[in-house]
């Protein structure tokens, strides 16, 4: 199975992203990114882009109480779009507070289907959530709590900025060329999932705390 990863390394106040590929045994990982979808490999979308697997960003940040994780893909898009939910991709939020950091030891999963209450409306399940009994499962765009820990699901404003037209010319032209003000991204959206969670249930000590996500598609089509 192959999959797209994303990954950010959070110590203390600090945060660093970074975009990997990872080689591991058995599995391929592959970086993801806006615009750089990975591609489908069954017999009916042969090469098609996978929109809903591909990974935007992971961001993570935290309260004097709470862990706050949020990770958007399927983007950027016009805000005239619906937000893209797919029944067969599975999402997961990885976090690591202790070696070997390719473990997670908290893997939360998300995945989209019908809603139960809500007929023809998309619905979202949270599982693996540290200290909720059972899932949290509920509508799209729709704040959900439980057990102390809050998630949403839903249409985003992009929070990433990035002067492309600026990265173009500087590296064809090899003249500085960004302008602080020129965002590619503004007015556009991403599909997001969003989790706060008690720090208390996150933290390790003085252990730094690993956060990366991954997206897999059922039935051997990713």
């Amino acid at each position: 199975m192959r999959r797209a990863t994303k990954i950010m390394i959070a110590g203390g106040a600090a945060m660093l992203a970074v975009s990997a590929a990872l080689f591991m045994p058995n599995d391929f990982l592959r970086a993801a990114d806006h615009l750089d979808p990975p591609t489908r490999t069954d017999a009916a979308f042969d090469t098609t882009p996978d929109k809903p697997a591909d990974i935007a960003d992971v961001y993570a940040w935290h309260t004097a109480t709470s862990l706050i994780i949020a990770m958007t893909f399927a983007g950027p898009q016009a805000k005239t779009a619906p937000a893209t939910y797919d029944r067969d991709v599975l999402y997961t939020i990885n976090i690591s507070n202790a070696s070997p950091r390719t473990t997670p030891t908290f893997p939360i999963t998300v995945r989209f289907g019908a809603d139960p209450s809500a007929p023809n409306q998309f619905g979202v399940q949270f599982t693996g959530l540290p200290g909720v009994t059972g899932t949290i499962t509920g509508p799209v765009e729709t704040t959900l709590v439980k057990d102390g820990v809050t998630v949403r699901a839903g249409l985003f404003d992009d929070p990433f900025f990035f002067d492309l037209q600026g990265f173009r010319t500087t590296s064809s032209t090899g003249t500085f060329a960004f302008d602080k003000n020129r965002d590619f991204f503004a007015g556009q959206n991403d599909t997001a999932i969003v989790i706060e969670i008690p720090r208390s249930r996150i933290e390790n000590g003085t252990n730094r705390i690993g956060i990366w996500g991954t997206t897999a598609r059922f039935g051997g089509q990713l």
